[in-house]
């Protein structure tokens, strides 16, 4: 039954499980996959949709001259239409990249490059992944540029307030999460770009873990460059998308040279393509743009509203039943976007998530790309469940049982 049907037949929200093949085990028992923030399942239609561009639709695109290649052009330039009509920009303001690790590394070294200098200052905060961290500092040991990095509060969300007094007219960008992975906190996105601007910097946010599972809007958000990765959004992996400000994607120069990417080249000299072509340089993803579109298209027919709703009931219930446990520490806000992180004294994450995959339990135990965070909550490691749209009571029903059992066997019943 699809998605749409369900929809239009109840008020409740819609029970997606039956869509996602990825969900039983080899053995055909439920699978509880609560690690959603490292990378969703994918339904049956984005499935099918890469299987026929793999397939009876498949052709080379922008270059061939035959109807097919025609056509499979026109499917991959409307997904590029799809994507920036899903974030709210246009299609002039998207790059395909290989996921938003690609999206970050290609504005480090193609705007930052030509923007940051010596003696500039970038803005990250302690919550950031490794992606929107490591570019960085890569770039500013190029060029002579310093990494300021702002604290947290309280409740381990980015602390404005301290951002705000940290930033200066030396600081050039500031990049923040617009949802962490770690701790699912919601930046203040419009406050952040506010406070940005005011000192003449650009923002870019790392959406990796809010397109997913809240509406996006970029005009609204008044950020400057936005990324993230179709994987975490029902989608394939090898691709995400950059979105930039027109006129700052207009000026940013190229970063890799080849195919596609060029307007014309000799050996005296080559010109290039417009944006956001001139950054996609070789035979793009072609199947994977089709299927990232077709997860674009999933998630709108829930609609995103309903979908960050319904995993924050999830969040409120799981907090509030690990919060019972005197022996649970838990990380981050109370109101986090479908992520919950916690630690169970005397039993290390990895310990937990090996006994819960006995019972068919699957969530993230470790750093999760966020070491500096790690050591900022004085942590080694945390464990991590994490939700989305096929995810339900059942899910974390059988995630308390599996904690039980663990404290059973570690002596702590």
């Amino acid at each position: 039954m699809s998605v749409i049907t369900k929809i239009e037949t109840t008020d409740a929200f819609p029970d997606v499980r039956g869509d996602f093949p990825g969900l039983v085990t080899r053995d055909g028992e439920p699978w509880h996959y609560l690690d959603t923030a490292a990378t969703s399942q994918k339904p049956r239609v984005v499935i099918d949709a890469m299987a026929r561009a793999l397939g009876e639709d498949y052709a080379t695109v922008h270059r061939g001259v035959y109807a097919r290649s025609a056509e499979m052009t026109l499917a991959y330039e409307a997904a590029r239409r799809r994507i920036a009509s899903f974030l709210g920009g246009s299609e002039d303001e998207i790059v395909f990249t290989r996921g938003a690790t690609e999206a970050i590394n290609l504005v480090a070294n193609t705007w930052g490059q030509a923007n940051i200098s010596k003696g500039d200052r970038i803005l990250l905060s302690q919550l950031e992944h490794h992606s929107n961290i490591v570019p960085w500092q890569m770039l500013a040991e190029r060029v002579g540029a310093h990494i300021d990095a702002c604290p947290l509060t309280g409740d381990h969300q980015i602390d404005l307030d301290a951002a705000e007094a940290m930033l200066t007219e030396q600081h050039k960008l500031v990049a923040f999460g617009h949802v962490s992975n770690v701790l699912g906190g919601v930046l203040d996105a419009p406050r952040a770009a506010a406070m940005a601007h005011r000192v003449g910097a650009k923002l870019l946010l790392d959406g990796c873990q809010s397109a997913p599972h809240m509406p996006v809007d970029v005009k609204t958000l008044d950020c400057d460059f936005y990324v993230f990765s179709a994987h975490k959004l029902y989608g394939p992996t090898g691709i995400g998308a950059l979105w930039a400000r027109e006129g700052i994607l207009a000026d940013m120069p190229p970063w890799e040279g080849g195919g596609a990417m060029i307007d014309r080249v000799t050996f005296e000299k080559t010109t290039y393509a417009p944006a956001p072509q001139r950054f996609e340089a070789g035979t793009p993803a072609i199947t994977e743009a089709i299927a990232f579109a077709a997860a674009a298209d999933y998630v709108s027919d829930i609609g995103l509203d309903r979908l960050h709703a319904h995993e924050a009931k999830l969040v409120e219930r799981l907090r509030g039943e690990l919060g019972a446990m005197n022996d649970v520490t838990l990380y981050g806000p109370a109101d986090s976007a479908g992520i919950v992180s916690f630690a169970i004294d005397g039993i290390h994450p990895h310990d937990l998530g090996t006994i819960l995959d006995e019972a068919n339990v699957a969530i993230r135990a470790g750093h999760h790309c966020a070491q500096p965070l790690m050591d900022y909550l004085d942590v080694p490691a945390t464990a991590r469940a994490s939700f989305g749209a096929y995810s339900s009571d059942a899910d974390v029903d059988a995630l308390l049982e599996g904690i039980a059992r663990t404290k059973r066997i570690f002596g702590k019943a």
